[in-house]
């Protein structure tokens, strides 16, 4: 019987329950838009914090949770500029990502039983986000707090792609399980997103004129390091194509030649964006595309390590719950 039903006991049950009841079945319904709602929404905070750092309006609003003692929008101020309200506008998408993911952990407790708890993580994540990125502003930037605050993000992003999948049960893929290196590509991914944060900690970019603190190593050197680790990850990555490459999803819809394609793709964009931003001395407008990129890499990834598990291995997993 689908959560629609109207039984006796239903009938019977108080009218503010019958109506958050109806609320929970409908949002079950629009579950899988919600999904694709939380994607954009956590990659968009990621776009839209990287503006606020580039426009150097990390501090326009001097306190949290208020943007300035006694106020919690923004007043328009001639020497502060824009950017308070660059850094309020930042802080107002987290409002709306905060109500994005708590749809979504309601319509995922409702509909898909199975992946409850995983719909519960985004509202978890943002809530944390938020404290971290209030810390950030406490701490005038320190860039300690600041590269943490990037990496949760990315982390949200690769479960919001992983999560839109698993709820609409995309296909797997039909073949022997290549496990260890669909492993090495994630680790090598944190290693780089992680690199990838000390090089700008060490960067010129601190997101605001006064806030000059950053991490006190060599810039050339950490941006080599992370460009080693790129180029570790296209090695494991071109093995992984090689072995997909006559690879299908189960069922009539091959997504497996699509994620992996995507993943190169995205890979070398990215690639070439990072050598392009370093040789032309760090454009605030290249850095802001290679941020972006970092996302869309991200996501591309969580795609592609979703699709190539191995239905063989789904299948034992399943069979050993039971």
């Amino acid at each position: 019987m689908s959560t629609t039903d109207q039984s006796p006991s239903a009938a019977s049950k108080p009218l503010p329950a019958r109506v958050l009841a109806s609320g929970a079945d409908l949002l079950g319904r629009h579950a899988r838009g919600l999904t694709i709602a939380n994607i954009l929404t956590q990659s968009g905070i990621i776009v839209t914090g990287g503006a606020v750092r580039l426009t150097g309006s990390g501090l326009g609003c001097s306190t949290w949770p208020q943007c300035e003692p006694g106020e919690f929008t923004p007043e328009l101020h001639a020497e502060a500029g824009i950017h308070p309200y660059i850094e309020f506008g930042n802080r107002t998408l987290t409002s709306v990502l905060l109500i994005v993911a708590i749809l979504l952990a309601i319509a995922v407790w409702r509909s898909r039983p199975d992946l409850r708890w995983w719909g519960l993580v985004p509202v978890l994540g943002v809530v944390a986000q938020a404290v971290l990125g209030g810390i950030t502003v406490l701490v005038e930037l320190n860039p300690l707090v600041v590269a943490p605050h990037l990496l949760l993000s990315m982390v949200l992003v690769w479960q919001a792609v992983w999560l839109a999948l698993a709820y609409r049960d995309a296909p797997r893929r039909a073949g022997a399980s290549l496990a260890p290196a669909r492993w090495a590509s994630i680790v090598l991914l944190a290693v780089l997103l992680f690199v990838g944060a000390l090089t700008t900690g060490a960067g010129p970019h601190s997101g605001d004129a006064d806030a000059t603190e950053r991490l006190a190593l060599d810039p050339a050197h950490v941006a080599k390091a992370h460009a080693m680790t790129v180029w570790a990850f296209v090695a494991v990555l071109a093995y992984l194509v090689w072995r997909l490459r006559r690879d299908r999803s189960e069922g009539d819809r091959d997504e497996v030649r699509k994620a992996w394609i995507v993943l190169v793709v995205v890979t070398f964009a990215q690639a070439a964006i990072g050598y392009t931003q370093y040789f032309t001395g760090l454009p605030e407008i290249i850095v802001g595309m290679h941020l972006l990129g970092a996302a869309i890499l991200t996501a591309a990834h969580s795609a592609f390590f979703y699709l190539t598990k191995s239905s063989r291995s789904v299948t034992t997993a399943v069979a050993s719950e039971r």
